[in-house]
């Protein structure tokens, strides 16, 4: 496959291929078949009106670098405000870990917003008051917080949830060089690891691309690197050990031996699949598919949960992430591989 094929598109897989019904289908989902028309189309206008054309795509492309600008110059307005922010945020880490007992006119605010005078009343009056006033203060608030944003839910296993009941606070620290953000995870002391807090590294690429200018559509994440987890022994919940069948190929006696693979788990957040864009070229298109889901997280959190974190708790905020495209997969099921016994030959 030639460059130029791979940048309009041409990464034809083998049911694809096998699924179009004649050469048309297959151009027109590669997007080559437009190209045809719209360089047909092109062609047919004087020459003139094509002059004027590439006056217009250099102002088009004045105009994309006016708007890197733009986007440079707001990273730098979120870094100057950072600290102000931070000020809140950490007012809200004190009264969700119970450090801070919010007075009454700071807590004069309804519940849910939008509520009748009767209706808020009946639910402030509602829920179990046993031992209210032991309970220090808001308990589970980021593990509850994630099950109410879909892109986050679908991330948590089972056994990740007793973790995620010792997240205390996540924040975020904006970066000028190089551009972009770090998170930071705050876990309270636990039996599965020793790190206080666990970082997710975030590097933004602010400028359009050399050789596609027009693609550009505003700042880009194009690298990220997660902090390394201390698992206490025996507590490392993103891998699991697997009994493989082997059969000798000489005598054809059979063995059992045990093997670790990695696990569905939250924690492989901080086990991204690359960490710098020089290596992306060269991935493969399901870690590629896994390296901008990442993304997707990594800008959500920053953008909307971490500002809103409270909304999410008390679902309130809109989670845009529930819908899906149209055009993705229904059943993905097929793909997953089932657990269970494997059979490898054996020298």
């Amino acid at each position: 496959m030639s460059d130029s094929d791979s940048k309009h598109g041409m990464d034809v897989t083998e049911e694809e291929l096998k699924s179009a019904k004649n050469l048309g289908d297959l151009l027109k989902g590669t997007g080559l078949f437009e190209q045809a028309v719209h360089e047909e189309f092109l062609g047919s206008l004087s020459a003139p009106v094509k002059r004027r054309l590439r006056a217009l795509k250099k102002l088009q492309l004045s105009g994309i670098q006016l708007e890197a600008k733009f986007y440079k110059e707001v990273h730098d307005l979120e870094c100057k405000f950072a600290a102000d922010f931070q000020k809140l945020h950490d007012k809200r880490r004190d009264i969700i870990g119970g450090t801070t007992e919010p007075s009454d006119a700071e807590a004069d605010y309804p519940l849910i917003h939008g509520l009748s005078e009767e209706d808020h009343a009946k639910l402030l009056a509602s829920g179990d008051q046993t031992n209210a006033a032991d309970v220090k203060g808001v308990p589970q608030f980021w593990l509850t917080l994630f099950k109410n944003v879909e892109l986050l839910a679908e991330m948590i296993q089972e056994h990740d949830e007793p973790i995620l009941q010792h997240l205390t606070d996540i924040s975020v620290e904006m970066n000028s060089n190089p551009t972009g953000f770090t998170l930071f995870f705050h876990f309270s002391p636990n039996e599965y690891f020793t790190n206080k807090e666990l970082t997710k590294q975030y590097t933004l690429k602010c400028d359009p691309d050399e050789d596609d200018p027009f693609e550009y559509d505003g700042p880009e994440i194009v690298a990220c690197k997660g902090s390394k987890i201390e698992w206490k022994e025996g507590k490392n919940v993103t891998v699991k050990l697997i009994k493989k069948k082997q059969k000798h190929k000489a005598t054809g006696g059979t063995r059992f031996v045990t093997k670790q693979v990695k696990a569905d788990s939250f924690f492989n957040f901080f086990e991204p699949p690359v960490n710098s864009p020089e290596d992306e070229a060269s991935l493969d298109e399901e870690t590629r598919m896994l390296l901008h889901a990442d993304f997707e997280v990594g800008q959500a959190l920053r953008d909307r949960i971490i500002p809103r974190a409270v909304l999410y708790y008390t679902g309130e905020a809109n989670d845009d992430d529930s819908f899906d495209d149209e055009d993705e997969c229904e059943d993905e099921a097929d793909d997953d591989e089932e657990d269970g016994e494997d059979t490898d030959d054996a020298e």
